[in-house]
């Protein structure tokens, strides 16, 4: 009797961390991060790519920013795991927090998924690619092996493939500035906007086309997402079509074509990283991973 309820502990434990060792497979992420990218225009975009990632994987077209739906406040909670009243960057180009962050790590500002990987595995290589500078202030650069911003999007795009050639990275941070730029001077949901579209899906074509090249395929989860929408030839606003942006995750151990009805929010991002790399994550953090994108979970 004794060993069948030792049995039985052993088949619940393993039936609860199927889960867990399925995304363990994951030995790589790479969060992709399109500055101005609005759910609202996916229905006419031409993405063929990107409806193939969301097709191999799991997606929400109606995860939500924080507020204001602006860039450096929202990047921040994605990579923070938690809204602007924690970590203190509330505006579009916060370059400093304008509240004092609830703590500071030893790299001078609150706790990012970049610490977190140094602190509990300093093994671990890391990288933030970036072509907008505003992104440089709210990453934590004493704790990432790789930090480029490079000057045009080509640049930072070819950075990001040398990178995954190499094959020793577990987490890079890739931002790329359209179709933001293409939003604020020509307009959101205009006709030059959806032609900016499929440039940015011949970017996602060519980081995944990198990662199989590299053989990582089986070994890489890839997540998309962006800090807003936008309308007109703004953003930072309350309406759904700055709010609402895309959150996409695809590799192993991930549910396949399947659409999240979860609420999700930015700052789920950065917990949902930390889960799968089987990071502890600081009691200051809000986000919590986004489970129903795994198999199990």
């Amino acid at each position: 009797m004794k060993h069948l309820f030792i049995i039985s502990l052993l088949l619940v434990f393993a039936f609860q961390n199927k889960g867990l060792s399925q995304v363990k497979k994951a030995k790589h992420v790479i969060l992709i991060g399109f500055d101005g990218l609005g759910s609202y225009a996916f229905p006419k975009a031409e993405m063929p790519n990107l409806k193939k990632l969301m097709e191999g994987g799991s997606y929400s077209l109606e995860a939500r920013t924080v507020l204001p739906s602006s860039s450096a406040v929202n990047w921040a909670s994605m990579l923070m795991g938690a809204g602007p009243t924690a970590h203190g960057f509330t505006e579009w180009g916060s370059k400093t927090p304008e509240i004092p962050p609830y703590e500071v790590t030893k790299y001078g500002i609150f706790p990012s998924i970049f610490s977190l990987i140094r602190d509990q595995n300093p093994k671990a290589k890391t990288a933030a690619i970036f072509s907008w500078g505003g992104i440089g202030p709210l990453v934590e650069k004493d704790a990432i092996d790789v930090v480029y911003n490079g000057e045009t999007e080509d640049l930072c795009l070819d950075r990001a493939i040398e990178v995954i050639k190499e094959g020793e990275t577990t987490f890079m941070f890739l931002h790329l500035s359209e179709p933001d730029g293409v939003g604020h001077n020509i307009g959101h949901d205009t006709p030059e906007y959806y032609e900016e579209l499929k440039t940015v899906d011949s970017k996602i074509k060519q980081i995944v086309d990198a990662v199989a090249s590299a053989g990582l395929t089986e070994e890489t989860i890839i997540m998309l997402s962006s800090d807003h929408g936008g309308v007109g030839k703004g953003h930072g606003g309350k309406s759904l079509e700055e709010i609402y942006i895309p959150w996409i995750i695809s590799g192993p151990g991930v549910k396949t074509n399947h659409q999240i009805n979860d609420l999700i929010m930015t700052y789920d991002t950065g917990a949902t990283i930390a889960w799968i790399l089987g990071l502890d994550v600081p009691q200051s953090w809000r986000g919590k991973p986004v489970g129903d994108s795994f198999d199990s979970y």
